[in-house]
């Protein structure tokens, strides 16, 4: 049986995977780590939950450690894109954990909060930078980092990175980087497009996979209802009410339609947090900070959350409405049945989208079990408690004046303006009017006379 030991991994590697009571290592740990010990470029076909973080940061803190010098003012030794802030944070924690004994330090980037704390975290340089690309081109720009001194690359979650838009940044961070360095390149599907992008960055890889593409777990039950769209609240509220959930995800694909479902749940006394886009950082993180920790156990969240997300626990995932694309609800269940445990997905289907579970049952090579609507189902829609109030617009002046581009899904309901290019970071506008709309015109108010008159009709007060 192969442990880490038989890696040759350095001995405060070593020792810190002890303290966290790692034995045994995954398939994929299994197989990128030999070739990465080695120097090698990889491509990885993984899903989230195979163990894949600690498959390229291991040997990747090994060459850290082993070949250690001083690192440069606003530089960084080892590179690692992420499309969402909280797969960044995750990413990063993990590498502090298993680099705990040793000097390393490590930083994320990522928008949503103050760059300037980023900027002082870069100054004197950093071992291990986990950034999103919007906010990483923000602080090359600002001459703040960069990136000649890279060692090792890694892009995770490719695919996820091409549906966010992010293809244009991926490119450019590509001319910033050094030609000597390591490559590793992963991603959960491997379409053409994925496969042209990765060949922009590798250099005889070793490639590496451990599911087949758009699989899903064994140990997940699917099931599907077929109930009208204005009935899901209902239904779900139903499901909530009579499964037994220790955590659940709901999913729905815009982030108005999570804000609503949230609201009709506190209507019925249920306590549910949102996640998306649209949320500022010091929200999203108190909602997953909650949720990990069991203060509730329904969180509501959009695609943007489905691969940034990693929860012990988990043991429903509920579709509230079916993704457009099928390689997205392998991303979804995917957060449950995690670390050998089993899960349950259920899919609200509503008549204009079976055609979506049927390219779902198509790609997955899975069909989903039926599941019946409850007795007294009508009763139930009639009784549907009333949505909590929404909460109170504060307009432009309660925007993050660093809403970050990293969010920007191009067109799909998580972006920003439908463009499919990064918004960038800006403050709110001077004249205080919403984005997109006209500047409003500066009414003249003579000295002492009256909004609008004319400068030489202007009689004085007083």
């Amino acid at each position: 049986m192969t442990t880490f030991n038989d890696f040759g991994l350095h001995a405060d590697i070593n020792r810190a995977l002890a303290a966290k009571d790692y034995t045994q290592p995954t398939p994929i740990q299994m197989q990128a780590i030999p070739p990465l010990m080695k120097g090698r470029d990889l491509c990885g076909i993984a899903q989230t939950g195979t163990g894949k973080t600690a498959g390229f940061s291991l040997p990747s803190i090994h060459h850290l450690i082993t070949y250690p010098h001083k690192t440069n003012p606003r530089s960084c030794r080892m590179l690692v894109l992420a499309p969402t802030r909280e797969l960044a944070a995750q990413i990063a924690q993990s590498c502090r954990d298993y680099g705990r004994f040793t000097k390393l330090r490590v930083s994320t980037v990522f928008g949503g909060v103050p760059i300037n704390k980023q900027i002082r975290d870069l100054s004197q340089g950093v071992e291990i930078l986990v950034a999103t690309p919007g906010r990483l081109l923000d602080l090359i720009d600002q001459r703040a980092l960069r990136l000649d001194d890279v060692e090792i690359f890694v892009l995770d979650e490719a695919d996820q990175m091409m549906d966010m838009g992010f293809i244009h940044s991926l490119r450019r961070i590509a001319k910033l980087l050094p030609s000597r360095r390591q490559n590793l390149f992963f991603s959960a599907t491997m379409p053409k497009e994925i496969a042209h992008l990765a060949e922009q960055f590798l250099e005889d890889p070793v490639t590496v996979s451990v599911t087949p593409q758009a699989t899903t777990a064994e140990k997940i039950r699917q099931f599907s209802t077929f109930v009208e769209q204005k009935e899901k609240q209902a239904l779900l509220h139903h499901v909530i009410k009579t499964s037994d959930i220790d955590r659940a995800l709901i999913f729905t694909r815009t982030k108005h339609g999570a804000d609503r479902v949230v609201r009709h749940l506190k209507g019925a006394g249920i306590e549910a947090y949102a996640i998306h886009g649209n949320k500022s950082q010091a929200q999203r993180t108190t909602a997953l900070q909650a949720f990990r920790s069991g203060q509730v156990r329904l969180l509501v969240a959009t695609d943007i959350a489905a691969r940034g997300i990693d929860v012990s626990g988990v043991s429903h995932v509920i579709n509230f409405e079916i993704p457009n694309v099928p390689e997205q609800y392998v991303h979804r269940i995917g957060r449950t049945a995690r670390a050998g445990a089993e899960g349950i997905a259920i899919s609200f289907v509503a008549p204009d989208e079976r055609t979506y579970l049927r390219d779902i049952e198509r790609v997955t090579r899975t069909k989903s079990e039926p599941m019946a609507l409850p007795e007294g189902f009508n009763e139930l829609v009639r009784n549907l408690p009333k949505p909590a109030a929404p909460p109170r617009d504060t307009g432009s002046k309660g925007r993050n004046p660093q809403r970050q581009r990293d969010d920007a899904l191009a067109g799909r309901g998580e972006g920003n303006r439908g463009n499919g290019q990064p918004r960038g970071d800006r403050g709110p506008r001077r004249d205080g009017a919403a984005d997109g709309q006209p500047q409003r015109k500066r009414r003249f108010r003579p000295r002492g006379g009256k909004v609008g008159a004319h400068k030489g009709a202007v009689k004085r007060v007083g």
